[in-house]
């Protein structure tokens, strides 16, 4: 077993006695661990880190996101949660394969565990791990942005018991945000994705606000801010393209459950 610790201690450097692939097998293996000081604080940090500095090949950068797909049906939350991080790690230094895509649109759509932080297994983040992804793939060229933000809205209109906390309606709202950003939308495209909230928030049970009305309420409030402002994307600030069009279309959303909104 190689000394993880030691190796982010000393600046992440490649250890030199093994070949890379062997290396990298160790610490997809460690990405599984419940440990969140082994998964996240040595696993992840280090392929993390290695990915963004180019030291891994793209055959073996695909073979990993191969991986990372697979694991979107693991039993085991904190394993499911972590694979979004990597393929995002992954597509974001231009590796990206078609086959990705589906697995997560399945899995995030679907996840019910949507605990930020357990104090056992350390952050889980699944709408925010899977909201990274999600921000990232939008802006991929071979992926239909369409496709993503109704990913986005479908997700966080899905019912549950849990309002999100940790800021993970944030993450959503910059991911919807940064999707929104592809010069490539039509006028259709950044205002239909926003017809199922409207019919969800204009329709509230008699029983008082669920969930996920008021997930939907809190990212859209984000979103609303992000195109209004400008999208931050690495050291880039972006503008939405039909940005009157999409805060107009906001507002109308939001105002059905809160008249008193703009």
């Amino acid at each position: 077993m190689t000394d993880w610790a030691r190796v982010r201690a000393e600046g992440f450097e490649v250890p030199a006695d093994r070949p890379l692939p062997e290396l990298v097998a160790e610490l997809s293996g460690l990405l599984r661990s419940p440990d969140p000081a082994v998964r996240d604080g040595l696993a992840y940090a280090t392929l993390a880190t290695w990915i963004a500095k180019g030291m891994l090949s793209p055959d073996l950068l695909r073979a990993l996101g191969d991986e990372m797909a697979e694991r979107f049906t693991d039993p085991q939350i904190q394993v499911r949660t972590f694979a979004p991080l990597i393929l995002d790690s992954i597509v974001s230094v231009g590796i990206f394969e078609p086959s990705w895509v589906p697995p997560f649109e399945r899995w995030y759509v679907a996840e019910e565990d949507l605990r930020g932080y357990d104090p056992e297994l350390g952050w889980l983040h699944a709408i925010a791990h899977g909201a990274d992804l999600l921000g990232t793939l939008g802006r991929v060229l071979a992926v239909e942005p369409v496709e993503m933000l109704r990913l986005g809205i479908g997700r966080i209109l899905t019912p549950t018991d849990y309002v999100l906390r940790d800021l993970e309606d944030d993450r959503l709202g910059h991911a919807l945000a940064v999707t929104l950003t592809r010069a490539d939308l039509l006028e259709a495209d950044v205002t239909g994705w926003l017809d199922p909230a409207g019919r969800a928030l204009g329709s509230p049970p008699p029983d008082g606000v669920r969930p996920e009305v008021t997930n939907t309420m809190r990212t859209l409030r984000a979103v609303y801010v992000l195109v209004d402002q400008g999208v931050r994307i690495g050291d880039t600030v972006h503008q939405v393209p039909h940005r009157d069009l999409v805060r107009a279309k906001l507002a109308e959303v939001l105002r059905t459950a809160t008249p008193y909104f703009l």
